[in-house]
C-alpha cells in the first residue's frame, strides 16, 4: 500500500481527476466532499476511492475527518487542498455572508485542513501540501473580490508554510488553474464561452481536469522534494506572472 493522499473536494470536477490520478500513481486516496452524497457515492462506486463528508470551513470537523481517514487508511502524507466555492457579486452588491462563506472555505479551509496534519508530517519528516489556487488569485477578477482575495491568500500561505516545512521534509506548493473544462465551466453559455473566454486563452481551448491532476501527481512524488514555495500556472498562456 502506497502513501496516503487526502484530496478535499475530491469527488467532483478537478478534485475527482486529482483523486483518480493519484490512485493510478499508486497512492491510497481519500476524497473529501461537503454535501453531494449522490455524487460521492457514484464516485466511490466507479473508482473504488473512499469518500468522507465534512466541511473544510469547520476546524473541528476537519480535525475529526482527518482522524477518521488516518484511522481507516494510515498517516496522511499528501494533502491536496482543492475544495473551493464561489459566491460572485460586484463588490457594491456583495453581502458580508457572501464574503465570509468564500473566505471560510477557500482560505480558512487551508488552515483547517493543513493544521491537523502538519505535526504528523513534521514527525515523519515527509509531507506534500498542494494548494489549488486560481488564475483569479493572481490577476484578480471583477465580481470576485471575495474569491480573488481567498485564492491570493492561498498563495501567501503556500510561501510561508514552505519556509517552515522545508527542513522537516515537507514541501508546500500551489497550482493556479485557468479555465478548466469542468461541468461548471462547460455550462457557460456557448456564445459567451466562444466569444469572450476562449479568445483570451492563447492555446485556444479550455484546460482539462487531468492536466491539473498530472501536475499534482508530480508535486506529490518523492522526486519533487527540491520544489517548494512554488506557484505553477496552468492557464493556456492566459496570464503570466
Amino acid at each position: 500500500m502506497g502513501r496516503v493522499a487526502l484530496v478535499t473536494g475530491g469527488s467532483r470536477g478537478i478534485g475527482a481527476a486529482i483523486s483518480v490520478a493519484l490512485k493510478e500513481a499508486g497512492y491510497t486516496v481519500a476524497a473529501n466532499y461537503a454535501g453531494n452524497d449522490e455524487a460521492a457515492q457514484a464516485f466511490t462506486a466507479e473508482t473504488g476511492i473512499a469518500t468522507y463528508k465534512w466541511s473544510v470551513a469547520d476546524y473541528d470537523a476537519c480535525a475529526a475527518g482527518v482522524a477518521k481517514v488516518q484511522a481507516d487508511l494510515g498517516p496522511v502524507d499528501i494533502l491536496v487542498n482543492n475544495a473551493g466555492i464561489t459566491r460572485d457579486a460586484m463588490f457594491h452588491k456583495m453581502t458580508p455572508q457572501q464574503w465570509r462563506e468564500v473566505i471560510d472555505t477557500n482560505l480558512n479551509g487551508l488552515f483547517n485542513m493543513t493544521h491537523p496534519l502538519w505535526s504528523g508530517m513534521r514527525d515523519r519528516k515527509f509531507g506534500r501540501v498542494i494548494n489549488i489556487s486560481s488564475i483569479n488569485g493572481q490577476k484578480g477578477q471583477a465580481g470576485q473580490a471575495n474569491y480573488s482575495a481567498s485564492k491570493a491568500g492561498d498563495l501567501g500561505m503556500t510561501k510561508a508554510l514552505a519556509q517552515e516545512g522545508a527542513r522537516a521534509g515537507i514541501t508546500v506548493n500551489a497550482i493556479c488553474p485557468g479555465y478548466i473544462g469542468t461541468e461548471m465551466v462547460k455550462a457557460i453559455d456557448e456564445k459567451v464561452l466562444n466569444e469572450r473566454i476562449l479568445p483570451l486563452i492563447p492555446v485556444g481551448r479550455l484546460g482539462e481536469p487531468e492536466e491539473v491532476a498530472r501536475i499534482v501527481v508530480f508535486l506529490a512524488s518523492e522526486g519533487s522534494g527540491f520544489i517548494t514555495g512554488s506557484t505553477i500556472s496552468a492557464n493556456g498562456g492566459q496570464f503570466f506572472v
